[in-house]
């Protein structure tokens, strides 16, 4: 393996080290170096040239978020966002078993069945008033209570179909 060393005069030396080299070193193909150059953890510096430190040093701390878990950068943001979404998810479920403890929820179908149950009794009540009216009006005629009737049931029918 050549190693070519930068000594500049105002840091720390540079060692270059050609693609060839660099794959053998890493046990990578050609094509997963380019790979690797293309996502930004390959360091290129110039025809053939690659900075050995800095490629090494992100070629490592890739493998360890793989290792961790983590991933590659878009899996870590991958799950990340889900752990995100299943932290709100499990605060919202808390926050309704909150409300649900301090009555300020109620259970949907004990209002569905509730409101039947004042529906149903005020729809007898409604269809009661013609009988009512013949005992407490006596001389009210039964064509006339007949046409109560029929108006007072054609208003619940078309009340529960939801017309004017």
């Amino acid at each position: 393996m050549k190693i070519i060393s930068e000594l500049p005069l105002d840091g720390a030396p540079v060692h270059h080290v050609s693609g060839k080299d660099l794959c053998d070193l890493l046990d990578l193909s050609p094509a997963a170096l380019s790979d690797l150059k293309k996502r930004g953890l390959a360091v290129h510096c110039g025809h053939d040239a690659y900075d050995l430190t800095e490629t090494v040093r992100a070629y490592v701390l890739h493998l360890r978020g793989i290792a961790s878990g983590w991933g590659s950068a878009d899996q870590a943001a991958n799950l990340t966002a889900e752990r995100t979404r299943l932290a709100k998810e499990q605060a919202d479920a808390q926050a309704l078993k909150n409300a649900k403890l301090r009555d300020e929820l109620v259970d949907a179908g004990e209002v569905e069945r509730a409101w039947a149950d004042i529906l149903r009794q005020v729809r007898a009540r409604i269809l009661a008033v013609p009988s009512r009216l013949r005992s407490d009006l006596p001389d009210l005629d039964r064509p006339t209570l007949d046409a109560m009737d029929r108006a007072l049931r054609d208003a619940l029918t078309k009340a529960a179909h939801g017309h004017d």
